[in-house]
């Protein structure tokens, strides 16, 4: 698995989008845990780039529709999930897994 980012270049409450074996991925950094998500939200296909981070949850841009970054769940609207992939951190590089 290739390492996709630094750490460093996420700021807390930030995002950072990158491209993972031809996939968009949306690193989000909640409070020194990284999260990485699909960058397309599920309901209308909005990026999700620009979507606000708060508490625990990516809120769209488009609608506001508010996706839990631990598991990609829309408490709302329980039929529209955003796809989340598993990360680890070592020594400061983000590595995704898409598998």
């Amino acid at each position: 698995m290739p390492v996709v980012a630094k750490v460093s270049d996420v700021p807390s409450l930030g995002k950072k989008l990158v491209v993972v074996e031809g996939q968009e991925v949306l690193l989000v950094n909640l409070k020194g845990t990284i999260y990485a998500v699909e960058n397309e939200c599920p309901h209308q296909g909005a990026p999700l780039a620009a979507a606000l981070v708060k508490d625990t949850y990516l809120s769209c841009p488009r609608h506001g529709y508010r996706f839990e970054l631990k598991d990609g769940s829309c408490k709302e609207f329980p039929e529209f999930k955003l796809r989340t992939w598993p990360v680890r951190v070592e020594n400061g590089d983000i590595i995704v897994d898409l598998a």
